[in-house]
């Protein structure tokens, strides 16, 4: 029976909150009954009413750190670094398991980073993926019958004894439904609030000390800290993990060698997840994979690729994508798991991020600096001239002969180098798209060391650069293709031999796109440096062709072959008719190209008022060079005449072949 308040009982959602938080200010431990979402404020309060619990985990923390880093110190001191390593990444294992969840992120991030911590370190870490020590299975057991309502006996109709994998939040049982299909179950560890919340408190007071007495630490670092916070909190709602699954799956589930399990709702809850299970490989054994005949490499070139969409296409992306929770199934398909740790970014975010991309191909450091502020990296208001030229010197330096030979890291490094000089930050979001493209790349080395992220990254920006049509791209690409008022084939050509090569890339799509904004009104300054283009091909092409012609004539009549014109370029026609025929083996090479879709598209062109325009400007330019050549060259000749009616001498001077100043490409 449902009954009214009283009037003198009634609440408002703000007093039940306020409510909420002075019960939870008061209870002994924090759960999930008392805070089930991030709230910084809340964590703050409560910890700084109990001093003796931060002082005693700060204690819990320092002296396993400083046993480790005087061992280290030891064994440099007796020169036995090389012969106590594998102790010393076993201890340093123990002891970011013995400091529980926090802690143990850490060495997941730590264990793919190849470069920058020793192979033997790395296999150790690579334990805490989901090899750490399992709690009890009664715990978990009962975990499972509080959140769906039933013994786990009476729901699954197998489960494995013991846990086959536990990470830093849970473990995993195989199990089987009743139904027939093959499951694994999640749980929660236990008292994962509390430890949580401790150290985020922790880390918060650290932060915010840092921000504020430290000149160096130019990033929000405070905002950092929270963001990851947030997003641990997510991963210990398993309903939210599910949910975060379904999305990424509709959003990424087209690509063919990517797979995401199912969930199965009806054994979900927030401390307990169902899905499917999925028999795979994990990619930190390439030799396994390699022997299934599946190529390990292109199975992170699969994840860049994949990696790339998240972060540019949708703006969802997986922020943890360790070695644990990335499988190489038997038939070749790339598998993500623990959906848990998910984030986003803003589609002027993803904009910004591909158009810096292309100021950075163009070494366009001005534009480059602008992208900081549009990212948010700088304040609206920052005076960016000092900040050109170190940007010029860090990036010519970093790039060297190609923008694919950097690495993610490389770039983050140099960055770091300029940081501390300019009023830089990192906004929280970019710590986490750096911490999963860094990982990834991680991986990729660990597989190949060899391999550039940048490389395999360009085909799909070069895609995107030729079929999206967001103002935003069109004028990056409009800036690739034009410098200085000069076309440049090259870059087009560029564009076109990545654009090919990724998987996706529909050339029909493209031909559409590039038709629609050729001939739209922002299109109009291509359709005015193209005609330009155009009529100084026609000129040059022409002058060369009449010039061989009378040349060949000359020489039958036995007559010596004229030299050409002083200020005819020599070799621009052919270059540019080089351009045209690489451009057309770039197209037939293409998937999806067909000539004949195109033919049909000509009569449509051509019936457009802006493409007779163009022809009519072609034709006025062509005249005009045409006239002012025989202008300058009727001049030159009267001028001829005249000197040699004054001097007497009977001298005459040829007239040269004329033509209007040639641009700085022709030259």
């Amino acid at each position: 029976m449902i009954t009214a308040n009283a009037p003198g009982e009634k609440r408002t959602a703000k007093e039940k909150g306020q409510v909420s938080k002075k019960a939870a200010l008061n209870a002994d431990i924090l759960t999930d009954k008392e805070i089930g979402h991030y709230d910084p404020d809340l964590i703050m309060s409560y910890y700084r009413r109990r001093p003796l619990r931060v002082l005693s985990r700060l204690v819990s923390i320092i002296f396993p750190f400083l046993s480790f880093a005087l061992g280290l110190w030891w064994d440099k001191f007796q020169g036995k670094i090389q012969k106590n390593e594998q102790k010393r990444a076993i201890q340093l294992r123990e002891v970011l398991t013995e400091l529980g969840p926090t802690y143990i992120k850490i060495g997941q991030a730590l264990s793919t980073r190849p470069d920058l911590v020793p192979n033997l370190y790395m296999d150790e870490l690579s334990e805490l993926q989901d090899q750490l020590p399992p709690f009890p299975n009664d715990v978990a057991f009962q975990f499972i019958a509080e959140e769906l309502g039933e013994r786990p006996e009476n729901l699954y109709a197998e489960l494995t004894a013991d846990p086959v994998a536990a990470a830093s939040l849970g473990q995993v049982y195989k199990g089987k439904l009743k139904t027939g299909e093959d499951v694994a179950v999640k749980v929660q560890r236990p008292d994962l609030i509390r430890r949580i919340t401790l150290d985020i408190f922790i880390m918060r007071s650290l932060a915010g000390w840092a921000q504020n007495n430290i000149k160096r630490v130019s990033s929000d670092v405070l905002a950092i800290v929270d963001e990851f916070a947030a997003r641990i909190f997510e991963e210990m709602d398993y309903v939210q993990e599910g949910r975060n699954a379904e999305e990424f799956a509709q959003l990424y589930n087209y690509l063919p060698e990517i797979y995401v399990p199912c969930i199965y709702w009806e054994y979900t809850e927030r401390r307990v997840l169902t899905m499917e299970w999925v028999e795979g490989t994990k990619l930190t054994k390439p030799e396994k994979i390699q022997a299934q005949g599946i190529e390990a490499t292109h199975l992170v070139e699969v994840g860049v690729s994949c990696s790339l969409r998240q972060l540019l296409e949708h703006g969802f992306f997986h922020a943890d994508p360790h070695p644990g929770n990335l499988l190489a199934t038997p038939d070749g398909r790339l598998v993500y798991l623990d959906f848990g740790m998910m984030s986003r970014i803003k589609p002027y975010q993803r904009y910004g991020l591909i158009e810096a991309v292309v100021h950075l191909v163009n070494r366009d450091f001005e534009a480059l600096a602008q992208d900081y502020i549009k990212l948010e990296f700088l304040d609206p208001d920052t005076d960016v001239r000092p900040i050109i030229p170190a940007l010029s010197n860090v990036f010519n330096n970093a790039l060297g002969a190609s923008v694919a030979e950097l690495n993610f890291k490389s770039i983050t490094d140099q960055m770091s180098e300029i940081m501390y000089e300019f009023p830089f930050r990192v906004p929280a979001y970019y710590a986490l798209i750096i911490r999963s493209l860094v990982t990834l790349e991680g991986i990729a080395i660990g597989i190949d060391p060899n391999f550039k992220v940048l490389s395999k990254a360009y085909p799909y920006i070069a895609k995107r650069l030729l079929t999206d049509p967001s103002p935003e791209l069109r004028s990056s690409l409009r800036d690739l293709l034009f410098r200085d008022g000069q076309f440049r084939w090259n870059r087009l050509e560029n564009l076109l031999r990545n654009a090919k090569d990724s998987e996706d890339y529909d050339f029909e799509k493209a031909v559409n796109q590039a038709i629609e904004f050729l001939f739209s009104e922002r299109g109009a300054f291509i359709r005015e440096k193209l005609t330009d283009e155009v009529v100084k091909a026609i000129d040059v092409y022409g002058r060369q062709t009449f010039h061989n012609f009378s040349s060949s004539v000359r020489q039958r009549v036995g007559m010596e072959a004229g030299t050409p014109p002083s200020d005819l370029p020599q070799n621009t026609s052919n270059e540019t008719v080089e351009h045209l025929r690489n451009i057309i083996n770039i197209l037939q090479e293409t998937d999806g190209f067909d000539p004949m879709t195109i033919l049909p598209l000509v009569p449509q062109l051509l019936s457009k008022p802006e493409t007779q325009q163009m022809g009519q400007k072609i034709a006025n330019g062509l005249a005009q060079r045409l006239a002012a050549r025989l202008i300058r060259n009727m001049l030159l000749e009267a001028e001829n005449r005249q000197n040699n009616n004054g001097n007497g001498k009977g001298r005459v001077i040829p007239a040269p072949q004329l033509s209007l100043p040639q641009p700085a490409a022709f030259r």
